[in-house]
Order: structure tokens, then C-alpha cells, then sequence
């Protein structure tokens, strides 16, 4: 890799840094690739990313950036779980950490926020960003359809009524 492509990736991974509203580092050495291509998939299919880089090049990436003081887990043999979701990343990194020991979770950033490997199971155990708004609009949606029930409450107990009185009639 020369230098032009050097400067590439951390550009790159500069963007990844500043973007993410997580980022998990693990450890993977031991993993197969079809163990690896599972874990892209996952990543995929909740719209997070898997990136594996050279630490020193991760290093001078995350110079500067709200997420600096994860620059001590990048040791050894490590893969970047990411997203903009807060939790999608953590969510996929943890429940493949427990189909696969080899898998290490080392720990990561929330923004600012250092994370360490407790953190990162705190953080896949919330609820995600669409989980989220379905419950804000579940909430908002629940008292207009109470208003609505009250409102139509009156009708029908006034039509039970004139039907009773007829029933009554008809029968007199």
C-alpha cells in the first residue's frame, strides 16, 4: 500500500469516525471467512458496517476526533462494527459475540463516549432508532383514538337505547 492509499483510508476512516453514532472494536482473529461474510450479512440487514484497518492507520484516524480515547483498543487483530443508528452496531456485535467466541468485543465509542466492553452490551441492550419512534407514535396516536372512542361512545349508546324503546313498542 503506498502512501497515496495510505492517506486514502484514513480520510476514510476519518469520516467513519465522525459519522458513526457508534463504533465497536473486537477481535477476530480466528474467524473463518463464511464466520466473517455472516457477520457482514447481519451488519448489512440492520444497515451497519464491518470494516477491518490497519490500527496505526485507525490510530491517526481518530486523531482529533470525539471518539479518540477508543485509540487504545485498537491492538492485535481488529474489526470495526459501525453505524449511524446509536445501537444497530452494538446490537449486531453483541448477538454475534455470543454465537462466536472467537469474536472478542473489545469495547468502542458512543460519540464522545468511551465505551468499554460492558458499555457495549448497555448500549445493544436499548431500543434502536425505529423502536423508538414507533413507540413516540403509538403514544401520540393512542389518545386521538381514545378522543375518537368518546366521541362515538355517546352515539351508540343513544342508538342502543332508541332500539331497546322500539323493541319495547313493538312488543306493547
Amino acid at each position: 500500500m503506498d502512501r497515496a492509499q495510505k492517506e486514502k483510508v484514513v480520510e476514510e476512516l476519518g469520516q467513519i469516525f465522525e459519522s458513526s453514532g457508534v463504533v465497536v472494536v473486537a477481535h477476530y482473529a480466528g474467524l473463518t471467512v463464511a464466520e466473517m461474510q455472516d457477520l457482514r450479512a447481519r451488519a448489512r440487514d440492520a444497515e451497519c458496517s464491518v470494516r477491518v484497518a490497519k490500527n496505526r492507520l485507525a490510530k491517526i484516524a481518530l486523531e482529533g476526533k470525539p471518539c479518540e480515547s477508543m485509540s487504545n483498543l485498537l491492538t492485535g487483530m481488529t474489526v470495526l462494527t459501525y453505524s449511524e443508528d446509536p445501537v444497530a452496531a452494538a446490537k449486531v456485535a453483541e448477538g454475534f459475540a455470543k454465537e462466536n467466541d472467537k469474536f472478542e468485543i473489545l469495547g468502542g465509542a458512543m460519540g464522545e463516549n468511551a465505551l468499554d466492553r460492558a458499555g457495549v452490551e448497555v448500549v445493544s441492550k436499548m431500543p434502536s432508532r425505529d423502536e423508538l419512534i414507533a413507540s413516540i407514535v403509538g403514544c401520540i396516536g393512542a389518545p386521538a383514538s381514545n378522543i375518537a372512542g368518546a366521541i362515538g361512545a355517546p352515539a351508540s349508546n343513544i342508538a342502543s337505547i332508541l332500539s331497546t324503546i322500539e323493541e319495547k313498542a313493538e312488543a306493547a
